[in-house]
């Protein structure tokens, strides 16, 4: 009989196994390709009592059990939703057999689940971890043509291993003689053999030949050595001769030599002292032919990870001490460990499993309770929610509690380190350099290897048993930082003139390649996809464009620059001269060495020749060349950050964030028991329930928080990531300065660089300060000079790089640290990066650019204060939930430089104001076109929804409106002349524009009963910004620092043009002070209730010196609208502007004399030549006045 999966459409297929013979070499492995696939055996059992087991990858949606040939499953029911079917879900804690009830416990990845039948009393049963969850059914159908088949059901992309008896079982049952029996036998003859022979083994181990008396005596087994005694080599040849084939089956490698190997390391002490593991190795690899010591090694190495991945947690962490301190000890002899690097690691295994700590979800199994007996929480809160950091006092009870938690979480992180310190270990045996038996040193068959496991992640083409979890790819990364530092002091040591800094690997960035060399290097030679010629040839040998000037070929952001420069690290590549350009035949000779070919000479250099490094920089000729092979090592590290270590450090902080939302709930809970009237006892019991249901969640949540913490978030984590930090910005600092060298450094070096500090910033906090962090104020002013220069760097062509620069230069300016960092750069790059933010805003993405301006501004602005929305504070005072804004912390040096270039450069204003203005009516005319639409369909009798996106958009347009309208009121405030000095030739334009604008914002909001107020009174979600507040005091803001804060000239200037428009309103100045027209009030008078809108009542946002400023704007326009009304002639119609039939004809057009005002001729002349009527091109324009006989 065999065992062979019967696979539904859209399933993975399985390996077959033999019940009387082991022929597959892993454990069957089903993974989810469709919505919910299933799959099934083809052997049943029909009576006795069963077990086979369940490794659990992935802790998503499956269904794991038993069904009958009769089971018919689709995408909809798999096993459990038909009758005969029988399944346990430990996603959903549920049993299902058609219908579903609550059974067992939540399982996670890494556990194994145990399927047992018994077909002599009817029943199923399920163990987790080897832990009985009950007889989940019973009364089981029975009797003739009724036989069990082994089946599951599993969601897309989940996936398992089975366990039918191949291996030996994790968790054997055996309940008397008779007891549960694997679904397929052990090879009991070969093992009574093995063990047999490997008592033999142990008898010659114990007992040593004393050559003077003649005789046999007893030995330490731990300092056995085969010293050439020829009767014990041949007695040893005799015994591998029988056991070495043995030893190729996969069931007694483990269940017999894994277990002898693991008795050796039980007597404690370092991996060592404990020599007679390498003696038995090499023992192995004398008397065993070559095909059978590497089955035996391959199925040894995979025992042990599966072992450590699927090992429960214990409060010691003692199983997955025990497996990597025998991993260690087998990989520290060079032979096993060369050809397990070569053959096995990262080829048959998913080895980054062996730097993982999976994080126990059920920590009451884990030992979490012993280890941490008192839990604490954050319970003080800002408004918004988040733990406070200010400084309160604590209770005496809380802060014995914390104390006590505190002390807990310690002693969790010394056992971790215990196991992290292993996982170090391993990885500095996988990076020696310095084995001394022949051949390729193991750092650099691992460099081979690690090349490709970026390559399979990188670009998604590896299958599903390939590609890395991110949080594995978390853990591997932070020992992967530990053992490369290791070697890197190493390395400093031994160069005494190598630079003392921690981050110096970035400075070693020299590494030289000829640019004849790189030219020369085809397309063919290059590890990723083959490219065409014409491509190849079409694209520019120094393209100054980080991802190409074309589309970004592959080949630029891959770890090497192909195969001839394949030990290369790509953050250190440079075109530079070489000190000693190679000779034509030299440089053959490195090109066609094969990889397997080259030696550490070849690739490093010696004295005499210097490989595949040219040489060094000419400002640096004095340093050594440095250990190339780790440079490489840290390129990977810096992209394995960048393809999902960042994702995953986020996506962990949810953690945190429930223990914030239930210490908030049970906060909340308990002040209403306070608060609860003692007659309503049915509410107080609810109230308790509550209170308990949060605690023991709580209870749970800040135990699994520990963890995390010290798996990822700890201060040592915290300052991996920063080393990461600084080593990135050296890099791209030295990029920078050699120039050519900017085009070669993939683009994730700089993602890297925002997105490190960011989860320093965001993530790392509050359990550890990044202020603590040595050199944290140099570094965050290198970073802020990168953003700064390179936001806007013409040599960056990748739309989603500069993209994610601006907005990380926009997060930058929000917080006063980094702010000022910014402002301690030099001076020319402030102003640069100024005149930068200052450039047009059409063709690109300005409205980052136009935040960034806003956020230099906030603090300064006219009521522009507030940290939370001031209108959603009257109507919703309590609310926590309601969005809120950074502390305002404006910068008057910023803004003193951006003052400087609009006064000082006559075309930058123009041409700035004019975008900001062409955007700001766009912004408002597209927000005034969607609340038509939503009041539309808010007025409609049947039944109908606003869609979510359309008020989304809304409320953008709506703050894009608000924030253009501060970034006016910025320059106004900064450089009035701009607008008042009519001495500069677009001065009056750039005036009338603003005033016509203001006018129509005005207007629009300010109207009684108009479209603004009726959209904000239904105050729809996803509005909540929508108010007359925001809008209102920015326009005021303009217009008090026209009217009121300048010279009676400018003034005078600003009042005339604001008069002159005709959309301007007197009542629109009114409304802001909630004085209404008395109309108005007539048609009011019976809905005495209604509120208006008026600056009056935001006193804790606008000083009543502003106040009193509005007010005297007020008064002034009162009396200007009087006077002008008075002194106006009437015109005729004859005499107005055919343009804009709004003022008095006032140019002339030469040469075909065409007429109108200066507005509009001004105005159409910033973008088009031709005249408005007979397309003539307008060579001057001359003032136009009346004469006095028409």
């Amino acid at each position: 009989l065999h065992f062979l999966f019967m696979v539904c459409p859209k399933m993975a297929r399985v390996s077959s196994l033999s019940r009387q013979h082991v022929t597959c070499q892993s454990w069957p492995l089903v993974i989810g390709h469709s919505n919910f696939g299933s799959i099934r055996a083809t052997t049943c059992v029909y009576k006795g009592k069963w077990i086979y087991e369940v490794l659990i990858s992935s802790q998503g949606l499956m269904q794991i059990g038993w069904c009958t040939l009769n089971c018919r499953f689709n995408q909809e029911e798999g096993v459990g939703d038909t009758p005969d079917s029988y399944a346990y879900d430990g996603n959903r804690v549920r049993k299902w057999n058609v219908t579903t009830t609550n059974y067992g416990k939540s399982w996670a990845a890494g556990d194994i689940v145990s399927c047992l039948i018994d077909l002599d009393e009817g029943t199923i049963a399920f163990c987790l971890n080897g832990i009985s969850l009950g007889t989940a059914f019973d009364n089981i159908t029975r009797g003739a043509g009724m036989a069990y088949f082994p089946a599951i059901s599993l969601s897309f992309k989940e996936s398992v291993a089975f366990n039918f008896g191949s291996r030996p079982l994790r968790y054997p049952l055996a309940v008397g003689r008779e007891g549960y029996r694997p679904l397929q036998d052990p090879p009991v003859a070969d093992l009574v053999k093995a063990r047999k022979l490997l008592g033999y083994l142990k008898n010659v181990i114990h007992i040593g030949i004393d050559v003077t008396e003649g005789k046999l005596v007893e030995k330490d087994t731990s300092m056995w050595q085969l010293q050439g005694e020829p009767t014990v080599l041949i007695t040893l040849a005799h015994i591998f001769n029988y056991f070495s084939p043995l030893m190729c089956k996969v069931y007694l490698v483990e269940d017999v030599l894994m277990t002898f190997l693991l008795s050796i390391l039980e007597r404690g002490g370092a991996v060592e002292s404990h020599p007679l593991i390498q003696q038995l190795l090499d023992l192995m690899w004398l008397l065993m032919e070559e095909y059978e010591v590497h089955e035996c090694l391959k199925q040894l190495l995979m025992s042990l990870l599966r072992a450590y991945r699927f090992s429960p947690i214990i409060p010691d962490l003692g199983l997955q001490i025990h497996y990597l301190r025998l991993t260690i000890a087998v990989l520290k002899h060079e032979k096993s460990r060369k050809y397990l690097l070569s053959n096995v690691l990262f080829d048959v295994l998913r080895s980054v499993v062996f730097f993982y700590i999976k994080s126990p979800l059920r920590v009451e199994e884990a030992g979490l309770q012993e280890l941490i007996p008192t839990t604490w929480w954050p319970n003080r809160f800002t408004k918004e929610g988040k733990e406070s950091k200010e400084v309160k006092e604590e209770s005496a009870e809380e802060r014995l509690r914390r104390r006590a938690y505190e002390r807990g979480c310690q002693r969790l992180k010394k056992r971790i380190e215990v196991v992290e310190g292993l996982q170090v270990q391993i990885l500095k045996l996988l990076l020696n350099n310095k084995d001394r038996g022949g051949g390729e040193a193991s750092r650099y068959i691992f460099l081979n290897k690690f090349r490709k496991f970026l390559q399979e992640n990188a670009s998604n083409r590896g299958n599903l048993t390939v590609l890395c979890p991110p949080e594995y790819m978390v853990c591997f990364l932070h020992r992967l930082i530990a053992a490369l530092r290791f070697f890197w002091d190493g390395h400093k040591a031994k160069t005494p003139a190598a630079l003392s800094s921690e981050d110096d690997l970035a400075a070693k960035a020299n590494i030289l390649i000829d640019p004849a060399e790189l030219q020369a290097v085809t397309m063919d030679d290059l590890d990723e996809d083959e490219e065409s010629a014409t491509s190849a040839a079409q694209r520019p040998s120094a393209a100054l464009a980080i991802g190409g000037a074309l589309a970004r070929p592959a080949w630029l952001s891959s770890p090497t620059l192909g195969r001839a420069n394949r030990f290369l690290s790509t953050a250190a590549v440079s075109l530079m001269n070489p000190r000693r350009p190679l000779g034509t035949l030299e440089k053959i000779k490195v090109l066609t060495l094969r990889v397997e070919q080259r030696t550490r000479e070849d690739i490093e250099g010696t004295h005499g020749n210097e490989g595949l490094l040219l040489g060094r920089p000419p400002e640096e000729p004095d340093q050594p060349i440095t250990e190339n092979s780790l440079l490489e090592v840290l390129d990977g590290i810096v992209m394995m950050y960048n393809l999902s270590v960042h994702q995953q450090l986020g996506k962990m902080v949810g953690v945190s964030d429930d223990v914030n939302e239930y210490a908030m709930a049970l906060k909340d809970t308990e002040e209403k028991i306070s608060r609860c009237p003692k007659r309503r006892r049915d509410i107080h019991e609810e109230l308790l329930k509550s209170q308990k249901v949060f605690s023991e969640k709580l209870n749970h949540l800040s135990r699994r928080l520990a963890w995390i913490n010290v798996t990822i978030y700890s201060k040592e984590k915290m300052q991996d990531i920063y080393w990461l930090l600084r080593v990135c910005i050296r890099t791209i600092e030295h990029g920078d300065r050699t120039g050519s060298l900017f085009a070669f450094m993939p683009e994730f070096y700089l993602s890297v660089a925002m997105n490190s500090y960011s989860a320093l910033k965001n993530y790392f906090s509050p359990v550890n300060s990044m202020e603590e962090l040595p050199g944290y104020e140099e570094t965050l002013m290198r970073l802020a000079a990168i953003l700064a220069k390179h936001f806007a760097d013409s040599r960056i062509v990748g739309t989603d790089i500069r993209d994610s620069l601006m907005q990380a230069l926009a997060s930058y300016v929000c917080y006063p640290h980094s702010l000022r960092a910014v402002e301690r750069i030099p001076e020319e790059q402030r102003i640069s990066m100024m005149k930068n933010l200052l450039a047009p805003y059409e063709q690109r993405p300005w409205a980052q650019t136009n935040w960034i301006l806003v956020r230099l501004w906030r603090g300064c602005g006219f009521g522009y204060r507030y940290t939370r929305l001031p209108h959603l504070l009257k109507t919703k005072p309590e609310d926590a939930s309601l969005p809120s804004l950074q502390k305002p912390c404006p910068s008057t040096l910023l803004q003193r430089h951006m003052a400087d270039l609009l006064r000082s450069d006559r075309d930058l204003a123009p041409s700035f104001l004019n975008s900001v203005l062409n955007q700001l009516n766009w912004a408002f005319s597209e927000f005034i076109g969607m609340i038509q639409e939503i009041q539309q369909a808010a007025e409609r009798l049947e039944r109908n929804f606003v869609d979510s996106r359309q008020l989304k958009v809304c409320a953008t347009c709506f703050d894009l409106s608000v924030s253009l309208l501060r970034v006016l009121e910025m320059t106004v405030t900064l450089a009035p002349e701009i607008f008042l000095d009519w001495n500069r030739p677009s001065s009056e334009l750039l005036l009338r524009r603003l005033a016509q604008l203001l006018n129509q914002v005005l207007n629009r909001v300010t109207a009684e009963r108009n479209l603004f107020d009726r959209v904000v009174n239904l105050r729809l979600p996803g509005l909540e910004s929508v108010d007359h507040y925001p809008i209102l005091v920015a326009v005021t803001g303009i217009l008090v620092r026209l009217l009121v804060d300048t010279d009676v000239q400018g003034t005078e200037r600003a009042t005339a043009v604001l008069l002159a428009d005709p959309c301007f309103q007197l009542r629109s100045i009114q409304y802001l002070l909630g004085h209404a027209e008395p109309s108005a009030l007539a048609a009011a008078a019976p809905a005495t209730d209604k509120r208006h809108f008026s600056l009056h009542t935001y006193t804790e946002y606008i000083s009543a010196e502003e106040l009193a400023k509005v007010e005297k704007m007020l008064n002034h326009l009162s009396e200007e609208s009087k006077q002008a009304a008075a002194t106006t002639l009437p015109t005729s119609e004859e005499d107005l502007c055919p343009i804009c039939y709004a003022h008095p004809i006032s140019a002339i057009f030469r040469p075909c004399s065409h007429k109108s005002c200066k507005a509009c001729i001004n105005q159409h002349l910033m973008n088009n030549k031709d005249c408005f009527f007979c397309k003539a091109t307008i060579t001057g324009v001359d003032d136009f006045t009346k004469p006095a006989s028409s």
